[in-house]
Formats: structure tokens, sequence, C-alpha cells
């Protein structure tokens, strides 16, 4: 039986455990550089006691960010600044990786910070032109976004791995394509986005189209010993919409082309959708791609608890977990769930004290 605390390999880089931070958007770039906030924000998830943090969504275009905050990696002062934050929260993060997961936001983009609304940006805030598979609108008041022209998606491909060159030359150990949460590369597959007449939309075939040109161009990017992943919204939550057996045939797909694991997520192509929130509502939708797409799979959606987390582990249901809010709840997550499971995590030692078994057995008969 596997464990939470077991190791994994994926390609050729070693996970001390199963445990994931999953990428959080913090909407706190400059021009989609890096900042202070990025500095203390991964340094602390360096030493969580995950085994691999995943940085967040990070537009491979300018007009590919959601806000005005969004990280990106389009330009020399993207590069620079993330490697100065990746540099010093590796300083610290014992057997912790970091990987990245590289975006486009597409119809979703040029919107405000969530904290400020999460409307489109209006007139007076720099607003830019949206790009899409279709002329469609995310939902009511949103604005119309352009739709790609066919001579135009070279350039999207182009920009992928031209950021996944990147990535690979600041120190990022794994690549992680979007293409979920109705950002661009979901709006292709998604029939709900994707009314195109031409040989990227219609059939499946020709909806998966851009999406493995991309993970292609990626792949031959980067060397071989980069492990390469997607994140997948495996349902639309929506009739007629993007699938569970449409995920799995993307990813069948993406496996022979190089990609190692799928994280297996949900929802966002339209808004005002009802999803059937619950802990570990996702997970079967890892279990589920991983026995017919025979990848690794992430699963990911209120994993909250560590016997939780070990429970998915031990059924086969995914070969990792990844939390996101509970991360931001707890960042020395990964220290609580060894110790809740008997097993151990790293941490740094100027913090060993706290993580001695006098001090736990103190700390829990108080």
């Amino acid at each position: 039986m596997l464990n939470l605390f077991d190791p994994l390999r994926l390609g050729s880089l070693e996970l001390s455990n199963r445990i994931v931070v999953a990428p959080m958007c913090q909407y706190s770039a400059s021009d989609g550089s890096a900042g202070d906030w990025h500095a203390q924000h991964l340094a602390q998830l360096g030493y969580s006691g995950a085994a691999l943090v995943v940085v967040e969504a990070t537009a491979v275009e300018r007009r590919g960010r959601i806000t005005h905050g969004c990280l990106g990696l389009y330009s020399d002062d993207n590069e620079n600044a993330l490697r100065t934050v990746l540099t010093a929260a590796r300083r610290y993060a014992g057997p912790t990786r970091f990987g990245i997961q590289l975006a486009h936001a597409g119809r979703k983009g040029s919107a405000r910070r969530p904290w400020e609304g999460g409307a489109p940006l209006p007139a007076d805030e720099d607003p830019w032109q949206t790009v899409s598979s279709s002329a469609l609108r995310f939902a009511t008041g949103w604005p119309a976004p352009k739709a790609l022209l066919a001579a135009e998606l070279d350039g999207i491909v182009d920009a992928f791995a031209a950021a996944a060159r990147r990535a690979v030359h600041i120190g990022f150990e794994m690549i992680e394509l979007h293409c979920a949460h109705g950002y661009l590369l979901h709006e292709f597959l998604s029939p709900l986005a994707n009314q195109r007449t031409d040989d990227y939309g219609g059939s499946l075939d020709n909806r998966l189209r851009l999406p493995l040109a991309v993970i292609e161009a990626v792949r031959a990017a980067v060397p071989a010993d980069i492990p390469l992943g997607m994140r997948v919204s495996a349902t639309d939550w929506v009739e007629g919409g993007w699938d569970l057996e449409q995920s799995i045939a993307l990813a069948r797909a993406a496996a022979e082309r190089g990609v190692q694991f799928v994280c297996a997520s949900s929802g966002g192509i339209v808004a005002d959708v009802v999803v059937p929130v619950a802990p570990g509502f996702q997970v079967t939708f890892a279990q589920q791609i991983k026995q017919a797409a025979g990848l690794a799979t992430r699963a990911v959606g209120l994993i909250t608890q560590p016997h939780q987390a070990q429970r998915i582990i031990a059924a086969g249901q995914a070969d990792m977990v990844a939390l996101a809010r509970a991360f931001l709840d707890d960042p020395r997550w990964g220290w609580h769930a060894a110790d809740a499971l008997e097993a151990s995590a790293g941490a740094p030692p100027q913090y060993r004290l706290a993580r001695s078994a006098g001090w736990r057995q103190m700390r829990d008969s108080a």
C-alpha cells in the first residue's frame, strides 16, 4: 500500500513525498514580474513539508494575463525577477522541488483582481483586447474576445515554448501547461467556447489540435529530463460541454507526446455553473484518467485533511494530492500531516526546535 509520504519519481525528478502545493494566483506582480510578495510567499511554501511547489499560472504573453497583477514569463525583466525569487526560495527549501504552470488567460483576461471585484477592466484602467478560439463572451457584461486567426496560432505555440525555455533557464524542475478553468487552451477544447469551422473547431480531433501543438512545442523546447504535465478541467459541468471522456482522449494523446502527469480539476469555461463542491469532489476524475490513460495523476479540490489525503494515495486514486487554500491557511501543513500520519517531513535547521518530539508532546498536551 502506498502512503502519502512515500517518494515519487516523475521522469528523472525525485519527489520526497506525494504532497504538492497547487498553483495559486497571487495577483501581485508588476507587468508580469515577481516581487517582494512572491519572495516571501514561495520561500515559506518551500519549507512547508510539501515535495513540490507549483508556481502560479504564469502568462506566456502580456495579453495572456488575467489581471495587471498576474505573473508572466514573456520578457527578460520577468525572467530575471522570477530567477531572483526562485533562487532565494530554494536556498532553504531542502528537498522541496519547484515547478511552474504556464498559461494564457484568453477571453478571461483584462480583468480586475478578485479583491477588486474581478470584473472586466474599464476604459480608464488600461484594458487590452482579449483573444479566444471564437468571438464569444465569457459572460454577460464581458467584452467579446477577438477570434484568433489560424495564421496567428503559431505565435501562441511559440509563446508557450519560449516561456518554457525561460522557465528552464531560471531553474524550474517541472513544467505544467494550463488547459483548464476556461483559459485559452481550454477555450479551444470546449465546444461551449469553440465554435470554429476551420481545422481547430468542430470535431474532437480539431479541438485538440492547438493544445497538442503546444505540448509538442514545449516538449521539444526543454530538456527530456524536465517532467511535463498539464492541468485539465475534466468536465465543464454543462451538458454538451467538455467532459471526462474527452479529457481521457486528451490525456492519451498528450501521453504520446511526452506528457507525464495530469492534474484533474474542473469547470471555469462559463459563468454561473452549479458545481457540486464537497470534500474531494474531483478525486474521481484523477482516478479515472489514471486508469484509462496510464498517466500519473494529481488530485485536487477540497483536499484539506492529512488522513483524507492518505486515503486517496492508499486507494490508488491518484499519485499525488495538491492543496491550495489549506496551505494558505497553514503554511506548515506538510509538517502537521507528517505528525498526524506518524511520518517525517523536512524542516530548515533554524526551525527544528518546533519539530522535536518533546515540543510536539508539550504542544499536544497543552
